[in-house]
């Protein structure tokens, strides 16, 4: 292997939503910092499969299906 081209590989310590700590080994910052999740791994739809089905909020998939009627037959 080339030296010097690979980035620096360290342990961190990464804090979820809820509080809860974990360590592991990363290429972020530098070695002790402190990586803080904005989003949460146990209850976010893309790690929990999530509902599956798209949410027409406001009327928006039933306007853009209107606008776009007839192009996709």
């Amino acid at each position: 292997m080339k030296k010097d081209i690979h980035p620096d590989y360290h342990k961190i310590k990464v804090v979820m939503t809820n509080g809860e700590e974990f360590e592991t080994r990363s290429t972020y910052g530098k070695e002790g910092d402190i990586l803080k999740l904005d989003i949460d791994v146990t209850t976010h739809p893309a790690w929990t499969g999530g509902a599956g089905h798209l949410v027409d909020r406001g009327g928006r998939v039933s306007r853009f299906k209107e606008k776009f009627k007839g192009m996709l037959s």
